[in-house]
């Protein structure tokens, strides 16, 4: 009599769930990306990264498939900051793009002031894989750090499918997940009004608060509390008695900002020193961009 071959098929072996329970991913649903906030945030961050990269000659034409290896990221982190790593130019291998990303994301989040990795919304091996959603929280926040002055679309969010790996199987949920934060703006002001005009408009304090960080001092005190570092007053002139000495400490403010990645275009020490409004109100919106965002993740973490 014939063996029936049919008769016991061979099992496969069964997925052993252990090995990936507790992962987590987050995908941005597919609906999300035709929201024409979404892809005005995505257009202006990549005429944001080619701006930026004109004297290197690169150009970004999609987000999550231009920075996966680390190049783009390693120019934008050396335009902005500053910053010469010693890592190979070209990646070719995914060994080498995985090296390279670690240590360019290693020095951005020193510059972002994220101590604990676990509090960004990126990591090597999302962007590595091209992770449109890790990409975007990154520039995003790269951009409020060392460009706060750049528009971004208010309010953006998207839609996302949160997949988990538990004990019992795989489960899913959909959620709302914010991109850019709401406008500072009132409802009654334009769409593309900045915020900075918007607060020149209003008379009360205007001058008072110039005169008051004009020769620098008061300036310098708030940068190292908020940055938490003490700066020796045989550094700076604590009362300034001529143009020379608030120059000197307007100047040394200014350095300050740099050294900590705070990049405010278009000013100069003597527009501070000659009591200019909007000068003064860039240099503190900016401080306050940064901070705000620092105390608000902790925030969020504290309440875990």
């Amino acid at each position: 009599m014939a063996t029936d071959v049919f008769s016991n098929p061979r099992e496969e072996d069964p997925l052993d769930v252990a090995l990936f329970q507790g992962e987590r991913r987050k995908i941005i649903q597919p609906t999300s990306l035709l929201d024409p906030k979404v892809e005005k945030l995505k257009d202006v961050l990549t005429s944001w990264i080619n701006k930026t990269l004109t004297p290197d000659h690169i150009v970004v034409q999609s987000l999550d498939e231009d920075l996966f290896d680390g190049l783009v990221l390693h120019h934008l982190l050396a335009r902005l900051a500053g910053v010469s790593l010693s890592v190979d130019e070209i990646a070719v291998t995914a060994a080498a793009q995985i090296h390279k990303l670690g240590v360019v994301l290693e020095e951005v989040n020193k510059r972002l002031g994220l101590t604990d990795d676990a509090l960004a919304k990126w990591n090597v091996q999302l962007i590595h894989n091209k992770d449109l959603l890790a990409t975007i929280h990154l520039l995003v926040t790269m951009v409020r750090h060392f460009q706060p002055d750049l528009a971004l679309p208010p309010n953006v969010k998207v839609e996302v499918v949160l997949v988990e790996v538990t004990k019992t199987g795989i489960k899913s949920d959909i959620q709302s997940e914010d991109l850019t934060e709401e406008s500072l703006q009132s409802p009654n002001s334009s769409s593309g009004e900045d915020p900075i005009e918007k607060l020149l408009t209003l008379d009360a304090h205007k001058i008072l608060l110039a005169k008051t960080f004009s020769d620098g001092v008061i300036l310098l005190l708030l940068i190292g509390q908020l940055e938490g570092f003490f700066i020796p007053l045989c550094d700076f002139h604590l009362s300034p008695a001529n143009h020379a000495e608030m120059v000197h400490n307007v100047t040394l403010a200014c350095d300050f900002l740099l050294d900590i990645g705070l990049n405010v275009p278009n000013i100069d020490p003597e527009d501070i020193i000659s009591r200019d409004v909007g000068a003064t109100l860039k240099v503190l919106y900016a401080l306050f961009r940064r901070h705000k965002g620092k105390h608000g993740e902790s925030a969020a973490s504290a309440q875990k």
